[in-house]
């Protein structure tokens, strides 16, 4: 586990209200033919990793405009809550919606295939409750593994893209995984905050939390399943580049909550351990 580039040390901020230990996210379009198996999975192992009760562990889907019945399905796969939007509006508009109606004190997300399978959820969820603010799942730092790997597509699409990332959140080498875990009442603030409805609202999030000032962690991941065509590579990184171009426009304008005024709990005292460096 490695630092953000702050280098800030866990924290410990006082005791986090919620209902249940841990909310995991799950943003879903189109997803009927997995969705079942990815809600029963998610509760399953994730509370093994916990040695969690059953209770413990709250599987949100955010259906964002469907249209193959995959609310449904995610309901009868025992999905404890599932919000359908009414069109299809992007993923980081159906995480801000799942992250605003999640009760964990820890709220994590993840994409619907287990791209990354359920027990890392647990892994970064851990993380969260030994102090760290922010804790993001990473393909590009030592000990990340990708039993799938890229295609050239991608892989390029991937290095282009994190070139001009790096101008908006310097150091942080991989903000497009799609797993990250924060403390509840930090990812209400962040993504409250947040605008960006579609892929680039990661980068939004990563900013906003370098923004306030917040801990975070980077944790390596290990890819178990990937999709995509070269055609969304193309779209999908057009989309992201205007994105970064609005996020560093809003920054530089000071259009986002100023630090200091988004009602973070404040910091008691740094905790008791520290995370083991890689």
């Amino acid at each position: 586990m490695t630092t953000g580039p702050a280098g800030s040390p866990p924290v410990r901020r006082g005791p986090v209200h919620g209902a249940r230990r841990l909310s995991v996210v799950v943003p879903a379009y189109d997803e009927a033919t997995v969705i079942g198996s990815t809600v029963e999975r998610i509760r399953r192992e994730v509370g093994e990793r916990l040695a969690a009760s059953g209770d413990d562990v709250e599987v949100v889907v955010v259906d964002d405009g469907s249209s193959d019945g995959t609310a449904s399905i995610a309901r009868a796969a025992g999905a404890d809550l599932v919000i359908e939007l009414a069109a299809n509006s992007g993923k980081g508009a159906a995480i801000r919606r799942g992250v605003a109606a999640a009760s964990g004190r820890t709220i994590a997300f993840t994409d619907a295939d287990l791209a990354y399978s359920p027990d890392q959820v647990a892994t970064l969820a851990l993380a969260v409750e030994d102090g760290w603010d922010v804790v993001l799942g990473s393909r590009h730092i030592p000990g990340a593994v990708a039993e799938v790997p890229a295609t050239w597509s991608r892989r390029i699409g991937g290095l282009a893209i994190n070139r001009c990332v790096q101008l908006v959140v310097p150091g942080h080498l991989d903000t497009q995984c799609g797993l990250k875990a924060f403390r509840a009442d930090v990812a209400r603030v962040l993504f409250a905050d947040g605008r960006i409805d579609g892929f680039g609202f990661d980068v939004e999030i990563v900013a906003l939390a370098e923004r306030h000032g917040l801990s975070i962690a980077t944790v390596p991941v290990r890819v178990v399943n990937s999709r995509g065509s070269s055609v969304r590579v193309v779209r999908d990184g057009i989309g992201l580049l205007v994105d970064l171009v609005r996020i560093a426009w809003w920054l530089r304008r000071d259009a986002y909550v100023r630090p200091g005024e988004a009602g973070l709990p404040p910091v008691d005292r740094p905790a008791g351990g520290t995370a083991d460096e890689g």
